[in-house]
């Protein structure tokens, strides 16, 4: 149950799913299979898809690194939100973007899992949403030579923190891709 009202709407948010972003992410394969998925059953489901796009020094925007990969592919309905910051709502149009289309609840995947995933995360449930993190649809590439741990153990970290995350009045936790239902599909 979201704190905002008049938002019954649920969307599965793909954060920054790009070519320099998941170059060297741990179990890359895996992770954009299970969003590949995700995307899928969202779709299938009439579940709005919000992408994020993350730019930088590193990812020029329009630049080949800044590109999504290829394996994902935005339809032009579907929003699509450009940032410069680890969560996805600071100083971006997202908010406004949800508030639209009446979404209170998001699952949450992508990249990276202890930077933009965690801010992302943290953002939402702390601006009034529900916020569910897919637990093997997110990321990141290995950072141990700068004192974090193996990318493995940031994620299973990640993992055990947000399944436990509660605040007032919204809801946490994680899910995996095989148990996501976005719900049926109205008739059209």
């Amino acid at each position: 149950m979201t704190t905002l009202t008049g938002r019954p709407h649920t969307a599965l948010l793909v954060v920054d799913v790009q070519n320099g972003v998941m170059e060297t992410a741990h179990d890359r394969e895996t992770v954009l299979a299970n969003l590949v998925a995700l995307v899928g059953k969202a779709r299938a489901a009439g579940t709005e898809v919000v992408w994020v796009q993350h730019s930088s020094d590193e990812l020029p925007q329009g630049s080949e690194a800044w590109e999504y990969v290829p394996e994902l592919v935005r339809r032009e309905p579907e929003p699509l939100v450009h940032k410069r910051y680890g969560d996805s709502f600071e100083d971006t149009d997202l908010e406004e973007t949800l508030a639209a289309r009446g979404i209170g609840a998001l699952l949450v995947a992508g990249a990276q899992t202890d930077a933009c995933i965690r801010s992302t995360l943290h953002g939402a449930l702390a601006r009034g949403y529900d916020t569910t993190l897919v637990a093997d649809a997110h990321t990141t590439e290995d950072l141990s030579a700068y004192g974090a741990p193996p990318p493995g153990q940031v994620i299973a970290h990640t993992n055990l923190y947000w399944t436990y995350q509660t605040a007032p009045g919204r809801t946490a936790g994680t899910v995996a891709t095989a148990e996501v239902e976005f719900g049926v599909k109205a008739p059209a």
